[in-house]
């Protein structure tokens, strides 16, 4: 099977680059945009080498997973491109509720549960399925290059990872990187549709808050040597974390390390 866009993202005029090896789809999208590219168009392979998460951390793909990275250059500011993340998250937990269907039938009253954490993981029972990485560059004519890299664990997870991984193999959803890709495409379309640059972000953040991990539960966030510790109380129309403190208070947090649950109380050790 190879790689193609859904007919919703075909008909929307979406283009698409598939690759069978790659370093990194993010790194290839990006000097696309360098290069005079102006999208929407999807960079895609099921195996990525030098791929990255978060903090550069490194997001390997090995064969069988899906690295796909979608640019389009928009007139938005830097702060609204970045709640562009949370519509990418609820296009992937669309899609793969989609694909889920049969392995739900087979799990009868103990459906798989899917939901997005905080800022940019997509999560099947509590464990990482999925990451997101959103990187933006000014390109010429004052418009701005936006990448949205997501990386799913198709057939296989990493070991060793602060937040336990699995796969939809591991989880008895069988399908293919390819078929995960088409449906991801056409669900984006939607979801980016609703997000209508950044003046949807209202309506984005309802159905993000709708289907988020730890809402309402014991939260602590790191940012360098720095802990915050409370309650998840939402998400405000920036897209940061409000963390209601012991004190009553309601933190706004930007950027950091989110753990759950036993590892909130332990200190996110």
């Amino acid at each position: 099977m190879t790689f193609a866009l859904g007919p919703r993202a075909t008909s929307a005029g979406y283009r698409l680059a598939a690759f069978d090896q790659i370093g990194s789809t993010n790194v290839e999208a990006m000097a696309g945009a360098r290069d005079g590219e102006r999208g929407p168009i999807w960079f895609v392979t099921t195996e990525q080498t030098a791929g990255r998460g978060r903090r550069q951390r490194a997001w390997i793909a090995p064969r069988g997973n899906l690295a796909g990275s979608i640019l389009e250059v928009m007139d938005v500011a830097p702060a609204t491109a970045a709640t562009l993340g949370f519509a990418a998250g609820l296009a992937l937990e669309s899609a793969l509720q989609k694909l889920s269907i049969e392995a739900n039938l087979r799990r009868g009253s103990d459906p798989l549960n899917f939901s997005l954490k905080w800022p940019n993981d997509v999560l099947a029972e509590r464990q990482k399925l999925a990451g997101i990485l959103l990187e933006a560059e000014a390109v010429a004519g004052n418009r701005l290059a936006v990448v949205v890299g997501i990386g799913t664990n198709v057939v296989a997870a990493p070991e060793g990872t602060p937040t336990p991984a699995t796969s939809l193999a591991a989880l008895g959803v069988h399908v293919g990187a390819e078929e995960l890709f088409a449906a991801l495409s056409d669900a984006w379309i939607e979801f980016r549709g609703i997000w209508d640059n950044g003046r949807g972000f209202a309506e984005i953040r309802r159905l993000w808050l709708e289907r988020a991990a730890g809402l309402g539960e014991p939260v602590a966030i790191q940012n360098g040597k720095a802990t915050v510790k409370g309650t998840f109380h939402t998400i405000d129309e920036t897209g940061c974390l409000i963390v209601r403190t012991t004190d009553g208070k309601h933190l706004p947090i930007a950027a950091g390390e989110v753990y759950f649950g036993s590892a909130a109380s332990l200190g996110a050790a």
